[in-house]
């Protein structure tokens, strides 16, 4: 494992269900750090903003916003990850892309979709928890209505993650929540919790203030950005994550069910 792992968390304020503007938009950013960096993390669906108007926007994987993914992150030697509106196999998916260097992507599809908002009556979910290795550090992807069920974001002794990322259209009504529980995935999980939400105000007049942040292994909030669009670069530490779980083998103890063979982790998929 690399001792430093290096992500540029992109806090801003898409163009509503515009892919192009907003490609030009990323592009500018990504420009900004790419090749310091090991991944830049974009919002959830950063090409429109949270649409429930899949037929109008949704692209294949095969589609532009896939392809512009996966080409600057060969310009840039990064791996791009954010969530894109696709349609797969007669489907929609608020699917978050895993863009590597001269490298097929790789996905994961939101499992659990936000019925306060009818996305459960536009998309469909997903069913596969992913976990992508980069430099040696196991990053579990999850979506933004993900982070309220700790069951699915649980981390295992069999198949442990080292960080929790989440992508997000959270709104700013309920940012008290979002904030309580990013910090209650981290201690539980005895991993770092990287964060990325918008901001802006989107279609539907629905204010953002980002809160972006990443906490450490005990659920120290190591860097917390609000309301402004900006781009964040934060240090992971091997050592710091390494110390936590040897002092504290929590995970060691997880419920019988979340162990091999259960429901939940047979979930999970590595990839690398």
């Amino acid at each position: 494992m690399k001792e430093n792992l290096n992500l540029a968390l992109c806090q801003c304020s898409p163009v509503w269900e515009d892919a192009n503007a907003n490609h030009k938009m990323f592009e500018k950013h990504i420009a900004s750090v790419g090749g310091n960096v090991d991944v830049v993390v974009l919002p959830e669906m950063f090409t429109t903003g949270f649409t429930m108007d899949p037929v109008k926007i949704a692209q294949p994987m095969s589609g532009k916003t896939v392809s512009w993914m996966n080409e600057q992150a060969t310009k840039h030697n990064v791996t791009i990850v954010g969530s894109v509106v696709i349609k797969d196999d007669g489907n929609f998916y608020n699917r978050m892309i895993w863009a590597r260097p001269n490298t097929p992507p790789l996905h994961y599809d939101k499992k659990h979709l936000f019925t306060f908002a009818g996305e459960d009556r536009f998309y469909s979910a997903g069913n596969k928890q992913l976990i992508v290795e980069i430099a040696g550090w196991k990053l579990a992807s999850f979506v933004c209505f993900d982070l309220r069920f700790p069951v699915w974001c649980r981390n295992s002794n069999q198949n442990t993650y080292d960080v929790g990322l989440f992508i997000a259209s959270w709104p700013k009504v309920r940012s008290q929540q979002w904030n309580t529980l990013l910090r209650a995935r981290a201690i539980e999980n005895q991993a770092y919790v990287v964060a990325v939400n918008r901001v802006g105000k989107d279609g539907n007049n629905i204010d953002y203030n980002g809160d972006s942040q990443l906490i450490d292994t005990l659920g120290n909030v190591l860097v917390h950005e609000m309301e402004t669009e900006n781009i964040k670069v934060v240090t992971l530490n091997k050592t710091h994550l390494q110390n936590t779980r040897s002092q504290f083998p929590f995970l060691k103890e997880a419920d019988p069910y979340l162990l091999v063979g259960s429901p939940v982790n047979d979930a999970f998929k590595n990839a690398s």
